[in-house]
């Protein structure tokens, strides 16, 4: 079964008051299925900012009893502070991790709105990805004239009317919930106090004002140095270094320089190597080089063994072929797919650094960690698919000699046959997506790799035949019910895609790889 993982970095107006921001932070940690990761508070700012993970509906717990706690100990007719705020809780963000998707996050920022407004009577607005107006997309935009301006103006001005509860704000403010992809909070200060120039320089990188795509930035002063304070929304697009060396630029025409920076929360390990990267100039330089990622993959191949205990390694061919049930077609399936993003992964690294394929660096580089992503998940899928076999003979050897027990057991049989038609239902929808990344290093990629993304998308199609050949024969047995339809519906879509996708392959294999295709 997958394990959805969801990340929320709530922003508290209070960093001054350490126990407030213990009490905030227990009321997260309260929640059994959370872990908190990291917080940070800035007694400049008056701000604290707190990163949890876990499941949905147990971070979406975790931000309510949260978002309680602070409106009962912080008061916003007594609140300054240097960063832009409108709430004890100022803003809420849910950021799809793992197994999640960013509609899932949009849903739990609905739930939570709709929640907090009722119960606890502070107005809600949702932005970013949950927004549910174009202008409220920005949190900048929602937050503008902060508290006091939302203060005076909610309840009369229409622009202003929350998306959840009431009309009016007390002490606790208004909050802003929403949903976005991870970003890093990233701060730089300056050899000089005059924040006039930490404006001008925020102004001068951010995008909404003419400068690099995917920065947000202010002007603050902090700690006696002048900050420009800034959210990287994509660091790939606009890498970390890029933004130093133009802040580093525009600070020399004013004079000063760059006197240190800080992280605020966490910060994905890419991130930090792609800076290392430029600044050393390792053009040849690829991920697996890095030790600890190179640890983390063995350690991740070696737990593939899973609950039924199949080894994803060379045994697995002999676990294969030995006369046991387990394991069979589907967790074929699964390594096949696992193959294939492999491949994947492959011509990508040798597309990647290339001179010749300058063009297209970004996508490869991009090709490259979905196809790893992905590799991993049908590595793991190969356990999970016996797992979910093994769930069904487990129901059908449940007891029958009473009518209670034939009742249990055939409710039993039918959820395990569910399961196990919907775990090669995923592993068909992984394929397809390992099968779109080999169309496209099949058409950009290394010409000289161009036969290793056709094997990649081979592979790619044989998991999903093997996968649907498992759906449908445990869809004939739930008996026409709407999930078997529903089941059969989803195979029959990615069925459609992958054809479509074959016959791109087919025209590049034949114009651009010169194969005698016929």
């Amino acid at each position: 079964m997958p394990n959805p993982l969801v990340e929320c970095v709530p922003n508290f107006s209070e960093g001054r008051r350490p126990e407030v921001v213990e009490a905030i932070r227990e009321s997260i940690a309260s929640v059994k299925e959370v872990r908190v990761l990291d917080y940070h508070s800035d007694s400049d700012h008056n701000r604290t900012v707190i990163t949890f993970v876990g499941p949905p509906q147990a971070v979406e717990e975790a931000a309510f009893r949260a978002i309680r706690q602070a409106s009962e100990l912080i008061n916003l007719d007594e609140h300054r502070g240097e960063h832009p705020r409108m709430g004890a809780t100022d803003v809420v963000p849910f950021i799809p991790i793992a197994d999640a998707s960013m509609e899932d996050c949009v849903a739990l920022a609905k739930q939570l709105g709709k929640r907090v407004g009722e119960r606890l009577g502070i107005p809600i607005y949702l932005y970013e990805a949950a927004a549910t107006r174009p202008e409220r997309q920005n949190l900048e935009n929602i937050r503008r004239g902060e508290y006091e301006a939302i203060k005076a103006e909610i309840g009369v001005n229409p622009e202003r009317e929350p998306d959840y509860g009431p009309s009016k704000v007390g002490p606790a403010g208004a909050t802003v919930i929403g949903a976005r992809p991870f970003l890093i909070a990233y701060n730089v200060y300056l050899t000089t106090d005059d924040v006039s120039i930490a404006k001008k320089i925020a102004k001068a990188i951010r995008h909404s004002s003419g400068g690099l795509r995917y920065v947000k930035a202010l002007g603050l002063l902090v700690d006696g140095h002048a900050q420009v304070s800034m959210n990287l929304t994509d660091f790939r697009k606009t890498p970390i270094a890029r933004v130093v060396e133009l802040i580093r630029s525009e600070a020399a025409r004013y004079g000063v320089a760059v006197h240190h920076s800080e992280l605020v929360g966490l910060i994905p390990q890419d991130a930090l190597v792609d800076t290392a990267v430029w600044y050393t100039q390792m053009d040849q330089f690829e991920p697996e080089q890095v030790l600890e990622k190179r640890l983390y993959q063995t350690r991740e191949e070696v737990s593939a063994e899973g609950e039924a205990g199949i080894p994803v390694d060379g045994s697995f061919l002999e676990a294969l072929a030995a006369g046991t049930a387990t394991p069979g077609g589907g967790s074929a399936a699964a390594y096949a797919g696992a193959a294939g993003a492999a491949l994947v992964a492959m011509v990508a690294r040798l597309t990647a650094g290339k001179k010749k394929y300058a063009e297209v660096e970004e996508a490869m580089q991009s090709i490259l960690e979905r196809a790893e992503k992905l590799r991993g998940e049908l590595t793991a899928a190969v356990s999970r698919d016996a797992a979910a076999f093994q769930g069904v003979m487990q129901a059908f050897r449940m007891p029958k000699d009473s009518s209670e027990e034939k009742e249990e057991r055939t409710a039993a049989i039918h959820t395990a046959t569910l399961e196990a038609a919907r775990v090669p239902l995923g592993v068909a929808s992984k394929a397809l997506e390992v099968l779109e990344l080999a169309t496209e290093v099949v058409e950009q990629g290394n010409l000289n790799a161009i036969s290793d993304g056709a094997s990649a998308a081979a592979l790619a199609q044989a998991a999903m035949t093997s996968a649907g050949l498992n759906v449908r024969t445990n869809v004939v047995s739930l008996d026409d019910s709407p999930e078997a339809d529903d089941l059969m519906h989803k195979l029959r879509l990615l069925e459609s895609r992958a054809a479509g996708l074959h016959e791109r392959i087919h025209i590049s294999l034949i114009e651009r790889g010169g194969l005698p295709l016929g």
